[in-house]
Formats: C-alpha cells, sequence, structure tokens
C-alpha cells in the first residue's frame, strides 16, 4: 500500500527485454535505497513494482507483459523520468490516502491552464471508470494523490499547487499525455458491497442516485 504522496522523480538507467518481460533499472534520485531491502515495494508512476536487485542509488524491477500493456510503463525509455514512492509502514504519515498501486486504467490530459499561482488539469478518463471519480473525492494520477475538482461525465478537473508540480512529473505533463489511473479504493468497496450476490447479473449496471436511494443511501 501507498500514499500517493510522491517522495521522489527518479530516471530510468535501462529496460532489458525477458522473455515476454522486462527489466527495468531506475535511479532513484533523492530517494535513499539505504533501508530498501529486496522483495520490497516501490510504486514506480503509480505501479506497485517489487524490488529484485539494488545497486548503490539504483534498483531493479520486473514488469510483466499485463503490467506493461495495461500502464505507461510500456512508453518508458532511457532516460524518462518516473514518480516514485516507497511502501507505507504503520508509522508513514497517511499525508494523501490509501493506495494500492494497481492501476485501473489509463487516462488522457486534455488540457492545462493557469489559476493563479496553480495548474488545472482536464482529464479524460476511461467510461467504465467514470462512476468511481466524485467531485472532492481521492483519484490517483501517476503515483499522485489528487483530490478532484469537479466531474462531467468522464472528464474530470484537478487543481495542483506549486509544491506539487514542482515534485512530481506533473510539471512536465502537456495535453495528450497519458497517464496511469487509481480510482479511490473505497468507491470499489462500496459498489460491491451494494451488489452482493447479485454482482455478476448487475456487473453492467453502474450506480446511479436512483440505485443509492434505494439502498438507504439518499433520501
Amino acid at each position: 500500500m501507498f500514499t500517493g504522496i510522491i517522495q521522489a522523480v527518479g530516471t530510468v538507467r535501462s529496460l532489458r527485454n525477458q522473455g515476454e518481460d522486462l527489466r527495468l533499472t531506475i535511479d532513484t534520485g533523492k530517494l535513499s535505497l539505504q533501508e530498501v531491502a529486496l522483495g520490497e515495494s516501490i510504486a514506480v508512476n503509480g505501479v506497485c513494482l517489487t524490488v529484485v536487485a539494488i545497486q548503490g542509488d539504483q534498483f531493479q524491477a520486473d514488469v510483466s507483459q499485463e503490467t506493461l500493456s495495461c500502464t505507461t510503463l510500456g512508453k518508458l525509455h532511457p532516460g524518462s523520468q518516473v514518480n516514485l514512492e516507497r511502501a507505507l509502514t504503520l508509522a508513514t504519515p497517511l499525508g494523501g490516502h490509501l493506495v494500492s498501486g494497481h492501476v485501473d486504467g489509463l487516462g488522457t490530459i486534455l488540457s492545462r491552464t493557469q489559476a493563479g499561482r496553480s495548474q488545472r488539469f482536464r482529464v479524460q478518463a476511461p467510461e467504465a471508470l467514470a462512476r468511481y471519480i466524485a467531485p472532492k473525492g481521492s483519484i490517483c494520477v501517476d503515483g499522485v494523490s489528487l483530490t478532484v475538482n469537479e466531474v462531467s461525465g468522464s472528464v474530470f478537473s484537478l487543481n495542483l499547487v506549486p509544491h506539487t508540480l514542482q515534485e512530481t512529473l506533473f510539471e512536465t505533463y502537456q495535453p495528450g499525455d497519458w497517464v496511469n489511473l487509481e480510482v479511490d479504493l473505497i468507491a470499489r468497496y462500496l459498489e460491491r458491497l451494494l451488489l452482493g450476490p447479485r454482482e455478476e447479473q448487475n456487473s453492467a449496471r453502474p450506480i446511479s442516485a436512483e440505485f443509492l436511494k434505494q439502498h438507504g443511501f439518499l433520501k
């Protein structure tokens, strides 16, 4: 588990094919690896990866074909920068929200505009994820825990303050860029609890205001 608070921006040093998988070597920058052990998890652009080798300020991780096809990691190349976060411990301040590191889908940045000293981003999410994204709710974008400002269909907006822009890759993002999305775990568990044993026959039925009224969540 992670919190979505980025600890460093790292740099991809190499990518080596291993059959259908890929071995990534990443320089962690200001993120120290002194207390990291083999087998621990590090989120790379919001994707939970297992550390399989450590050398100095670099670590290696294997990425499966499934992960490459479902996330932006398949677009990395030597020199690419990535958001990094170590897995949380019981002593870790939960400054963001609970993040699993399991990407739900890919989003596309539609626009980026100035909003005072902040930047406003509009992101297109896959239609299937729209029902999990709510105004003032949480969402993880490329490993960054963010608050959703507004939602219109499957498009949502985010407001990033200068500190977040400086400490993450958002400073470099432009319209057309792809990003990894992980929706709030609470939304997924709530849907599962509401559907219960009827999940299979209702799997294509989105959560609606009428559905919530029927189950006592709205008046």
